[in-house]
């Protein structure tokens, strides 16, 4: 019989958790698009049954990472949403970045706070974005300003200022 409860409860927890994604589903739907009442599956009152269940075995897995990255420090977190945010170069609201690298930023104060003081992130209120040691955004931006400093500028400063200034640099040290 404990064996009948354990499979009972792991059913509830599944239907729980099917239940939140699906939340999630809809909220980011409606961001991107018109707003869709909420599917059936999303009713907060547990006795509630989806109309049509959806296979949650299929979703373990993603689900299992999903739970281990919400549930990493605070400082690996940032890190991941640091990462997409100097891989892309763009601007994120806090939705965008649970969408993109499944770090609830709303959700969790830490980590908002710790990005919003965090020297390389720029926050503007709405958004946030990579921010470089120096606002260089192309080849002849980086060129003035290795004239501007005459006696040298370190590598290490630049090399996070746009994509391709490591081979730009390449091609003012060697001509």
């Amino acid at each position: 019989m404990a064996l009948q409860e354990k499979l009972d409860r792991f059913k509830q927890q599944q239907e729980k958790c099917q239940s939140m994604l699906s939340n999630i589903a809809a909220k980011s739907a409606s961001s991107r698009s018109t707003p869709k009442p909420a599917p059936a599956a999303a009713s907060p009152f547990p006795s509630a049954r989806p109309s049509a269940p959806v296979k949650f075995s299929n979703d373990t897995e993603r689900l299992q990472h999903i739970n281990s990255i919400r549930k990493a420090p605070v400082g690996a977190q940032m890190k991941r949403v640091i990462d997409i945010l100097f891989q892309t170069r763009q601007a994120f609201t806090p939705e965008q970045i649970n969408e993109a690298c499944y770090v609830d930023v709303n959700g969790n104060k830490d980590v908002f706070e710790g990005l919003r003081k965090n020297p390389k992130v720029n926050y503007d209120g709405k958004r946030f974005s990579y921010k470089a040691k120096h606002d260089v955004k192309n080849k002849n931006e980086l060129l003035v300003l290795i004239r501007k400093y005459i006696e040298g500028i370190a590598v290490i400063d630049l090399r996070d200022a746009y994509p391709n200034v490591m081979e730009d640099l390449q091609v003012y040290l060697c001509c």
